[in-house]
Formats: structure tokens, sequence, C-alpha cells
């Protein structure tokens, strides 16, 4: 590049999200399996410019109408039987924009009623961009130092967001030990997030993905452990051991390319 030449702008809202995540989350291979979350400043960056990406920005419309094609089961053990979950629902669809061993950029379309549970990102810094619709989020973080279940194997946990969350409104964040690290969505309306997963999940160095089945606080005894507080603010995560089958296929995603 010539001297005094400054560089061009990102093409898109996309390659700039590339470009900036790029700058930001080091290679887990040069900072060790799971690095430190980035500085603040660098997070809220990036999470200024997710603020300000719409679905047009993606290839999507804010209008997206629920493919009624293709209904499937969403079901596994631990959701049978819930009033929480229909037994039936559509697909999610999964919209693959970028992966490198440091962080991945995908989207996450839900039809109305869809789920994903709760489930954890182990060493994981990740930003959601609710893109368009409507959606409940609840979050915990674990309560330290461990705290378990007297009668079977839960850990406490805090709860950290229990709310409905429209588009448009702010991106959220979550760090390896605060800011909601579990969460699950269920889909008020047809909705889709913009994820950031920084570093993604990946099996070859044990960030696996756990889900959990959550128990109120009363439900279960932690001996003599006392609690602060309003006990509704807390509860019993169970890992789930056995398979979580959710309905999640691949999609077509027609927005800008990012340019590595």
């Amino acid at each position: 590049m010539a001297w005094g030449v400054p560089p061009r702008p990102p093409s898109s809202k996309v390659q700039a999200l590339y470009e900036l995540c790029k700058r930001t989350f080091p290679s887990p291979s040069a900072a060790g399996a799971s690095p430190s979350p980035p500085p603040a400043d660098a997070v809220r960056s990036i999470s200024s410019l997710m603020d300000t990406i719409t679905p047009a920005d993606v290839g999507l419309r804010d209008d997206n109408a629920e493919d009624d094609r293709g209904h499937g089961f969403f079901e596994s053990n631990f959701l049978k039987g819930s009033a929480r979950v229909a037994r039936w629902a559509q697909p999610i669809t999964y919209l693959h924009i970028y992966e490198c061993d440091a962080f991945s950029i995908g989207i996450f379309c839900l039809p109305t009623s869809a789920v994903i549970p709760l489930h954890d990102h182990p060493g994981m810094t990740v930003l959601s961009k609710l893109l368009y619709g409507s959606m409940h989020v609840k979050s915990y973080d674990w309560i330290e130092p461990t705290v378990l279940a007297s009668t079977q194997p839960a850990r406490l946990a805090e709860l950290h967001t229990d709310d409905v969350r429209t588009a448009p409104c702010p991106t959220s964040v979550l760090y390896p030990q605060s800011g909601g690290n579990m969460h699950c969505f269920t889909s008020v309306s047809s909705c889709a997030v913009l994820d950031v997963l920084a570093p993604p999940y990946s099996e070859d160095v044990g960030r696996i993905c756990t889900y959990f089945h959550d128990y109120p606080f009363s439900s279960l005894s932690a001996g003599q452990t006392k609690i602060a507080g309003n006990p509704d603010s807390y509860a019993w995560l169970e890992a789930i051991n056995t398979p979580v089958n959710i309905y999640m296929r691949p999609g077509m995603y027609t927005g800008p390319k990012v340019q590595t």
C-alpha cells in the first residue's frame, strides 16, 4: 500500500465484523486452548458494530415468513412431556458465514415456538444480535465456589436473564464466567440471531456443548448452604448425559461473503 493512502473501508458490515473479530480474538493455538476474554473496549467495539447490522446486511428480510414445509420432530429425552415445549416444531436453520479456530460467525433462524435448549459455552465469549422477531432468553451463571445438591448431581447457578427480547435491541454478550454463560432460547415469533463465538466449540480441545435441565432452588437441598436474596433467583442445573436431538438444518447464506 502506498504511503499516505488510507486503507479501503470494508465492502460490507459482514466484512467489517470479520476484520474486527480477527483483530480482537487470538488463535487458541497461540494463546492456549482457552484464551482469556478480550478487553472490554474491544468487545464494546464488536457489540457496537453488531448493533448496526440489519437483516438486509446479511441477506435476510426482517419480515421473513415462516417456512411451513418440512415440519420435523424437535425433541430430546428431557423434553418429553414438558409443557414448556411443543412436541412438534419446525426445524431451526443455521446459516454459516465464517469459522476459524479463533472465532465463528453464523445466524440461527428460528420459527415460532422453536427452542434451543439450555446449554453452556465453556471458555467462550459469545456475542448475540437479534436481527428480527422476538425471543425469550433465560440464562444462568454458576455460583462460585461450587455448590452441589445433596440428593442428585446438580449444581447451583444464579439466574442472569429471564425476559423477552424484541428486535431492534442491543447486542448481548456472555463470558466464560459471567453474563449468562448457560442460556436457552425460545422464539416468541419467527426470529433470527447473529452469533459470534470466540473461540467456537471444539471437541478436540474440550470445548464441548453440554445441555442442562434446570430445577427450582426449592426442589432440591444443598444441606447447610445459605443463599442471599430471593430463592427464585437461583436454580439447580443438572447436565443431560443422553443425546439431545435438536432438529437443526444448514441453510444457504445469501449475504455478503467474507474476504479472508
